[in-house]
């Protein structure tokens, strides 16, 4: 029943917010980088964000959420709250760097480190070497979640697969409201879109995203590939992209629509046809994770893939 209740919350909560943006205004505007041509009300995210750290307090206080992870997924109400001004008032890129590192210092904190980075056939257990890589890594899952957040119900579906595929693999009833939180806002944001997630939204997931793989990296230290392998798409896109970009000698700062999801919708694909493309994807990433029973091979079959999804893009479009 709770998430039923929860799910009403975020969907309810949606449709206020749009309303409201509608009224005032506050519509995300066409530029050099959308992927939307019509003017769209953003903010959803706020709703998932609410939705989110009520489901995360019910836990807590009915001890269904171990506490350590609790207080880890609940700092990120402080990068909630800053993405939402930068919504609003578009903040300087050294403040949201600041709040991104406070944020990731205080994630890593409550969840006590970082303990192991394992390759299989070695590990680092260098607390100092190990904290730095999950240091990073945490920025990075903020940043190129918010990278990804451009298409009709791409990163809502990227949350729900991530939640439903946790749940399955690992149990735990925060996957379930992180779901339902993503949930009641995709019903607004699928295919023809009547509302976006912002930064407030997108910012928080990618946050939350780390947080799952460091905690359950700590309970065992292969799991961090699992979910290297269940985030495969959106991390593999921008940081190939990154790369690329980077080697045609542009500057990084400046705004593009070079990401693999843009890419498709500029060859003629529509927002659906590409959100289901990623969720193709997904569930293949899932079956390997799943059938596949040595982590370091699953982690080579899972990269296969996505390079031969990535050529696939390129033959579409071009990166140029």
């Amino acid at each position: 029943m709770v998430y039923l209740i929860l799910f009403l919350i975020s969907f309810s909560l949606i449709y206020f917010i749009k309303e409201y943006a509608i009224k005032k205004s506050l519509v995300a505007t066409v530029n050099e980088r959308s992927s939307h041509s019509v003017p769209t009300p953003h903010g959803g995210g706020v709703a998932i964000a609410i939705t989110w750290f009520c489901g995360l307090i019910y836990l807590y206080l009915n001890n269904q959420i171990e506490t350590t992870l609790f207080y880890a997924l609940l700092f990120g109400v402080v990068v909630s709250i800053v993405s939402f001004l930068d919504d609003i008032y578009e903040l300087s890129p050294k403040i949201r760097l600041i709040t991104q590192s406070i944020v990731a210092l205080g994630g890593l904190y409550f969840l006590g480190g970082f303990e192991t980075l394992t390759f299989g056939i070695f590990d680092i257990s260098n607390h100092i070497l190990t904290n730095i890589f999950a240091f990073f890594m945490i920025i990075w899952f903020i940043n190129l979640y918010n990278f990804l957040d451009g298409i009709n119900g791409y990163a809502g579906s990227e949350a729900i697969f991530l939640s439903v595929a946790g749940f399955a693999l690992f149990g735990g009833n925060h996957f379930l409201v992180l779901a339902v939180a993503v949930l009641g806002f995709l019903y607004w944001n699928w295919n023809k879109a009547k509302i976006f997630m912002g930064d407030v939204g997108s910012t928080l997931l990618g946050y939350n995203v780390a947080i799952f793989t460091i905690y359950y990296a700590n309970i065992e230290s292969s799991n961090l590939w699992i979910w290297i392998l269940l985030f495969g798409v959106f991390w593999f896109d921008a940081t190939l992209t990154l790369v690329r970009r980077k080697l045609n000698g542009e500057k990084l700062s400046l705004a593009h629509k070079k990401h693999a999801y843009q890419r498709l919708t500029q060859s003629g694909w529509s927002h659906y046809k590409v959100t289901n493309f990623m969720i193709g994807l997904n569930l293949l990433l899932f079956g390997i994770v799943v059938f596949v029973p040595n982590t370091g091979i699953a982690f080579l079959v899972s990269l296969v893939l996505l390079y031969g999804a990535m050529k696939f893009v390129d033959s579409k479009k071009r990166f140029e």
